[in-house]
């Protein structure tokens, strides 16, 4: 059941992205493998280097200290906003290289990267999800699988979905993709630094701090996803009109 609550609505969004577009839409075979690939071996990989950096962060904290001041939760925002973003983005588009041999048009790469951004989601709550019921029991459990199932879930799509489109791009030699990277570190570290605001600012603005966080991350994620699924339309759009002459 823990694993059919992480998994089935990350899959379920894969689905709905993957049907945004009305032609030549990626045959289900080849998505489940790239979000297999997302659910196993991209977050295997951001996991072992981000407890690699996490160590030498640690071992360098006294250093953080004097430049960012003597903040017990500076590592662990370190963490979040600094480190997770660039690993775990760098591990999903691993997974969204492997299927850079079927991007015959951009609107594959946003849909690939979707997939990885979703299988890396997937067992990420599994994992948070599993944590909250054994520590604070079945509410906890509940409470933590709605919030992450419509909010980390769809960060990672949109985000990895970035870039997808940028190794598309690359794929297709229209341009480089270090931009949609960085754009996509970004998102992630906007969307985990909202999520950490209640952590960071509970003792100076009480209980509302968690609220205005949540409704910041919620935003990022819904803002995110909407707007690639509306690239997608536009992408498939300006096709169809420049093979019929139109454009």
């Amino acid at each position: 059941m823990i694993v059919l609550v992480a998994f089935v609505p990350s899959f379920l969004y894969l689905v709905w992205i993957r049907n945004t577009e009305k032609y030549s839409r990626e045959p289900y075979k080849r998505l489940l493998i790239i979000f297999l690939y997302g659910a196993v071996f991209s977050i295997s990989i951001a996991v072992l280097f981000e407890i690699v950096l996490m160590i030498l962060l640690n071992e360098n904290v006294e250093r953080v200290y004097e430049v960012l001041g003597d903040n017990p939760s500076i590592p662990a925002l370190m963490l979040a906003c600094v480190i997770a973003p660039f690993v775990e983005e760098a591990a999903k588009g691993l997974g969204i290289l492997r299927a850079r041999r079927a991007m015959t048009d951009l609107e594959n790469g946003i849909v690939y990267g979707a997939a990885v951004g979703l299988g890396f989601a997937a067992t990420e709550n599994l994992l948070y999800e599993n944590a909250a019921l054994i520590e604070g029991g079945t509410e906890a459990f509940i409470a933590t699988a709605v919030v992450r199932s419509i909010s980390s879930a769809l960060l990672h799509a949109s985000a990895s979905s970035v870039l997808g489109l940028g190794i598309a791009r690359k794929v297709m030699r229209l341009g480089g993709w270090m931009p949609f990277y960085l754009a996509a570190v970004v998102m992630h570290s906007s969307f985990n630094f909202a999520a950490s605001f209640g952590v960071l600012y509970a003792e100076d603005i009480g209980q509302i701090a968690y609220s205005i966080g949540l409704i910041a991350a919620l935003a990022i994620a819904f803002l995110g996803i909407s707007t690639v699924r509306r690239k997608i339309k536009e992408l498939e759009a300006g096709r169809r009109r420049a093979g019929r002459g139109w454009a």
